[in-house]
């Protein structure tokens, strides 16, 4: 929280305890009675900036980044001191939640302007030029937090991520090294570092060295995990699985009705192509590219506790309540929009009996790879801890086994509403690939979606680069660069 540049009379006894009690409520997380607490007291005594910054930050919590913006736009009409903060803040809800990334550009520089030395504001500045895909100003804004901060780790992972070398002797492998070597340094700054010194090696075609690094790097994510943060645990995601597929089947049901928008889902497993054929399909004249939303999940974690039993009960009104929710999700994110639009969240592949419900005659693209260069993409990419089995092969193996067992299932449930995307089909015979695409979600087909990487459209992912250059066939395979090291990855994938 912030502090007011301005001075204000005494609060009136009352208000000075509704605001005492609002902010124990945001302390304690309860974000929807805090919510309501500060709207009480702005009511009464609307200019305290404070307490409109805290509102934003509540708002955005609750799932309403626009009220989360109206609040943040009054804190700073009321002079808040620090409103670098405040822009930073609404930068992230147009980064993240509104997927505006140029909006947010707006917010980070204006961030600068007030203070050039805020940190924060300028990687996340960086951050959002590689969703647009302006490589080198974003190279360029690492290398000023650099010279501001030469030891800092994020801006050197990130820049190296930037950057092609030939040699494993290139002065940016160096650095990485040397930084490395650090005894200070944090894990999780450990296993960035370690991830981009990896992934040079590899450019480097140094393979072992490569995946030396990579290894360490795991070492380090897991060492990293709060110690409250589950762990992978393959009974518990067998146990999941089978609870997925003891699902009695989505009742039949009539059309969806007529709407603004039409929702097609892009899922499967991560590093199995959903960013580039996303990518591609935001060439499309008639498609809204929605990105990773969060809208199914967020559904089933807030309304359909115990999930996923509560499917099985799930009534025809509470469905479509849930249907409404999600397509006022999409609309808030994209309020133009008309026509398809895509959520292209790789672990949606869990919520396939959802959707079904929510959307019954809904079109499905799921996304597939040969199975090793997938388990290995996602062992070389330093993934959140919300996918704890990237970070052993063995686990790899087990979950991709577990996703081939569910997702068999969903096959046998949506039919001719799901589509196979091959990525090496894709990228060996793309108009064709795309062809089936477009005839399968009833478009005509679209040359200008074969030059799918001059597309404006934002990538937040870890795909940014690669699906910002025309295709290419050299992921094809790439497993057998590390054969040597996979032993414990084919065993369980073989199992």
């Amino acid at each position: 929280m912030t502090t007011s540049k301005m001075k204000h009379p005494p609060l009136p006894p009352h208000v000075a305890q509704r605001l005492a009690q609002a902010s124990a409520l945001r302390q304690a997380g309860k974000v929807a009675e805090a919510v309501a607490a500060y709207r009480a007291v702005l009511a009464e005594v609307p200019g305290l900036p404070d307490s409109w910054y805290n509102l934003g930050w509540l708002l955005r919590r609750a799932g309403d980044p626009i009220g989360a913006l109206e609040a943040y736009d009054r804190a700073l009409s009321l002079l808040i001191s620090r409103p670098e903060e405040v822009l930073l803040n609404k930068g992230v809800i147009y980064a993240d939640d509104l997927l505006d990334p140029a909006k947010a550009e707006q917010a980070y520089r204006a961030a600068l302007a007030i203070n050039p030395l805020y940190a924060e504001a300028r990687f996340n500045l960086s951050n959002t030029l590689e969703d647009l895909g302006d490589r080198e100003a974003a190279a360029a804004e690492y290398r000023t937090l650099l010279d501001q901060a030469p030891d800092a780790a994020e801006p050197l992972a990130r820049l190296a991520n930037l950057t092609v070398v030939t040699s494993p002797g290139d002065e940016l492998v160096e650095r990485l090294k040397s930084t490395l070597a650090r005894n200070d340094l944090p894990a999780d700054h450990r296993a960035s570092l370690g991830f981009a010194l990896g992934r040079l090696f590899d450019q480097a075609g140094e393979f072992d060295m490569a995946f030396d690094a990579y290894r360490h790097a795991n070492a380090a994510s897991l060492a990293s995990r709060h110690p409250r943060m589950p762990g992978y645990n393959r009974a518990r995601q067998d146990e999941l699985v089978d609870s997925l597929i003891s699902l009695p089947p989505p009742a039949s049901a009539a059309a969806d009705s007529a709407t603004a928008i039409s929702p097609v889902f892009i899922l499967g497993q991560f590093r199995s192509g959903s960013t580039l054929l996303e990518q591609i399909l935001s060439a499309h004249s008639a498609i809204t590219t929605g990105g990773e939303l969060p809208l199914l999940g967020t559904i089933a974690a807030r309304d359909l506790s115990p999930y996923p039993a509560s499917l099985a009960s799930l009534a025809a009104d509470k469905a479509s309540a849930l249907r409404d929710a999600y397509l006022e999700g999409v609309m808030l994110r994209f309020p133009d929009s008309f026509g398809i639009v895509t959520d292209k969240r790789p672990d949606n592949f869990y919520h396939i009996g959802l959707i079904l419900r929510l959307f019954p005659n809904a079109r499905i693209l799921h996304t597939v790879r040969d199975p090793r260069d997938t388990c290995l993409s996602n062992y070389f990419l330093h993934l959140s801890h919300d996918q704890p089995h990237a970070l052993d092969l063995a686990d790899l193996g087990h979950h991709y086994r577990a996703y081939q067992r569910l997702m068999a299932h969903w096959k046998t449930i949506a039919g001719d509403r799901m589509l196979d995307v091959e990525y090496d089909t894709l990228v060996r015979n793309p108009e064709t690939a795309i062809r089936n695409v477009t005839t399968f979600l009833g478009l005509s087909f679209e040359a200008a979606c074969l030059d799918f990487q001059t597309s404006p459209a934002p990538v937040k992912t870890a795909s940014v680069w690669q699906v910002r250059e025309p295709l290419y066939q050299r992921s094809s395979g790439r497993w057998r660069n590390y054969e040597p090291h996979l032993e414990p990855l084919l065993e369980a994938l073989n199992d």
